[in-house]
């Protein structure tokens, strides 16, 4: 056992009471190693943006992270952690409930177990997949009181513990969006936070991403901030991407660090990490879900996302966040609240899917699947997309940064005293103070978006086209063949449902050789959230594909 965990089990001997009072404030958990070796074995790596130039953040100290609850986590024995793991490892939403209104543990014990897991492997520095980067230091004390509610009326996600991307404003929770240039940033909850906690779901902590969501460097890795660092993906580390921007949230959820996570997407955000740590990711419908108080890339296209094991937990969390938000002018009311998901796992036999030529001559695990499909009794329809422009999507992606952000840091910051920067030039300039420790893989695409005059009736046009062009490539064959649904892989034709502001759900499909997780991506009409999640339910159920991480199981 390393180091930490000798600690946590020597420590667990305690009392409660004792725990509580010992003083932990001084205690070295972690310290900081000589990655100098780890970035070394990846220089040679075939993918150039994963020959990293570092790992461990340069600015951020676990130790002040992860002492705040120790004194919690040392409270549950190695012992009762083994018991425990069969009860919730692995295990849906449901489930879990089951067990905790039959009396085998409580939601106070819930949290600590999720903690336990945490401290185990994320302070080790041969195991850490640099995926916290801050607790919600009250969570344990908020279980507690959970304990103690008795109410019949509960949402499912009550009492569940949940890591958010770094962009999502929380209270009581510093929002960096993995840059020092908000290191310091106070925000209160955005909308789809508040939706949370209004229905007790638990805010267990923050998760790393790629910084400012992926747009700032050109061919830099996935899931590296300066604050957390190079998350790393558990069923690879070093070997596989993480995908990204959302890189925390697939990981974290990968090993079974919380219930469930949410990220969020502008284009593959979400169904990259989610297929490249083998866990169920959905993409909504633009204003599904409400995207205020949420660091932005673009107002056009973006939206956060559940991001769960299973299809089920998937759809509770969905449920939990929607809502009418007046700040976001894109937000809707939907009647649905995609509960009954849980309750009807579907069928697909009958079901109209159409899958892409190109995809089953190119991918085996692709055509298998399309296969055992066939057998179950999908229609299956092969069709070859219309060729569209996408031409205009970075500009998009520029011209709304440029104008979104500033909004945002004018109206979310409360501290803005502390916080050095007013819109993107600001930045820019306070990165190049210090671009060794700030900016390792450098800023291009910020370059990229100052230099970029578009000017907004102009955007107007590209909006409009790229929405045109991005329906077109799915409808064709929607249309033509009444599909329930498009198949493809992983993030592949993110870009078009992006555009096109189609949702997407995207559910574990196998491993390569390799190891390498993959995943099918069902995509559908705007506001089918429902239909894709039945779905994917069905598939999930008939499969049954998904395995954790060996080295985090």
């Amino acid at each position: 056992m390393k180091k930490i965990v000798f600690l946590l089990c020597l420590l667990s001997i305690i009392s409660c009471r004792e725990a509580k009072e010992t003083d932990y404030s001084s205690v070295v958990l972690w310290e900081p190693y000589n990655d100098s070796s780890d970035v070394a074995a990846n220089q040679d790596h075939e993918k150039s943006r994963m020959q990293y130039k570092l790992i461990q953040s340069r600015v951020t100290d676990k130790n002040d992270i992860f002492r705040p609850l120790y004194h919690e986590v040392v409270k549950m024995s190695e012992t009762e952690y083994q018991q425990l793991k069969p009860l919730i490892f692995e295990r849906d939403i449901p489930t879990i409930q089951k067990h905790i209104k039959a009396g085998k543990f409580t939601y106070e014990i819930l949290v600590r177990f999720f903690l336990y897991r945490i401290y185990q492997f994320e302070l080790d520095n041969k195991t850490s997949l640099h995926t916290i980067i801050a607790f919600n230091e009250n969570v344990v004390e908020e279980a507690r009181k959970l304990d103690k509610l008795i109410s019949e009326d509960r949402h499912p996600i009550f009492g569940m513990p949940i890591l958010l991307k770094d962009n999502i404003g929380t209270a009581g929770m510093i929002t960096t969006a993995g840059s020092i240039a908000l290191m310091q940033n106070e925000t209160e909850d955005a909308f789809i936070v508040k939706q949370l906690k209004e229905k007790k779901a638990l805010i267990l902590g923050k998760v790393n991403l790629s910084e400012w969501a992926y747009y700032m460097c050109n061919g830099c890795p996935s899931g590296y901030s300066a604050i957390g660092g190079q998350t790393l993906n558990p069923y690879g580390r070093g070997v596989f991407e993480t995908g990204g921007s959302s890189s925390g949230s697939g990981t974290a959820v990968a090993a079974n660090y919380a219930v469930a996570a949410v990220g969020t997407e502008t284009s593959g955000s979400i169904l990259s990490p989610s297929s490249q740590n083998s866990v169920v990711g959905l993409k909504p419908t633009i204003g599904l879900l409400s995207r205020s108080g949420i660091v932005p890339i673009s107002s056009t296209l973006d939206t956060p996302g559940p991001m769960t094991k299973s299809v089920v937990d998937n759809a509770i969390l969905l449920s939990a966040m929607t809502g009418k938000d007046v700040a976001d002018k894109k937000s809707v009311e939907m009647d649905k609240d995609y509960l009954d998901v849980v309750l009807n796992p579907g069928s697909l036999a009958g079901k109209r899917l159409g899958v892409f030529k190109a995809l089953l001559e190119t991918d085996s695990i692709y055509r298998n699947t399309i296969n055992k499909l066939r057998e179950m009794g999908v229609e299956v329809i092969e069709f070859t997309p219309p060729e569209v422009s996408m031409d205009g999507f970075l500009t998009l992606l520029n011209i709304d940064m440029k104008n979104d952000l500033p909004e945002y840091l004018n109206n979310n910051i409360k501290n803005k005293d502390v916080i050095p920067i007013r819109n993107l030039e600001d930045v820019v300039e306070f990165n190049l103070r210090d671009s060794l420790l700030r900016i390792p893989y450098g800023q291009a695409i910020f370059y990229g978006i100052l230099k970029d005059s578009t000017t907004l009736e102009e955007l107007d046009s590209i909006k409009n086209r790229l929405e045109a062009n991005g329906r077109k490539f799915f409808d064709t064959a929607m249309n033509l063949y009444d599909l329930d649904a498009i198949l493809s892989i992983n993030n592949y034709h993110a870009g078009y449902a992006a555009v096109a502001e189609y949702p997407a759900l995207t559910i574990p499909m196998g491993y390569k050789e390799t190891g390498e997780p993959i995943s099918l991506t069902f995509i559908a009409k705007p506001f089918h959230e429902n239909d894709l999640l039945k779905l994917g339910r069905a598939f999930e159920s008939a499969t049954k594909i998904r395995k954790p991480p060996l080295v985090y199981n």
